[in-house]
């Protein structure tokens, strides 16, 4: 069964930078390979927001709230999609999650625990 592993999170001041990792464990890359995969988030008493994603072919997109801050990028031989997150802000703060997007852009698999983001002065 796929595991999700989300890394990376931590507490952050305005203005500053974390990297996120994903790992898709127990998934052999013949199947980590074709995905879209995203990267999600949950701020507290929120629902879960879709905030970039990335294709086969390295195309992104991304929410409008975390354009030319963030950049999601992927590792198809170490099967990791990693969220590059700079100039965070108090708003960014939330559970962040990745997962693979099926034919109508729904999460596939079962999630992961996330990783927490915090930004605090």
């Amino acid at each position: 069964q796929v595991q999700l592993v989300e890394s990376g999170g931590g507490l952050v001041q305005p203005g500053g930078s974390l990297r996120l990792s994903c790992w898709a464990s127990r998934m052999i890359t013949s199947v980590f390979n074709p995905n879209l995969w995203a990267w999600y988030r949950q701020a507290p008493g929120e629902g879960r927001e879709l905030v970039a994603s990335i294709n086969t072919d390295r195309t992104t997109n991304y929410a409008d709230s975390v354009k030319g801050r963030l950049t999601i990028s992927r590792d198809n031989s170490r099967k990791r999609v990693y969220l590059q997150m700079n100039n965070l802000k108090p708003e960014d703060t939330a559970v962040y999650y990745c997962n693979a997007l099926n034919s109508i852009n729904e999460p596939k698999y079962d999630w992961g625990q996330g990783t927490q983001v915090t930004v605090s002065s």
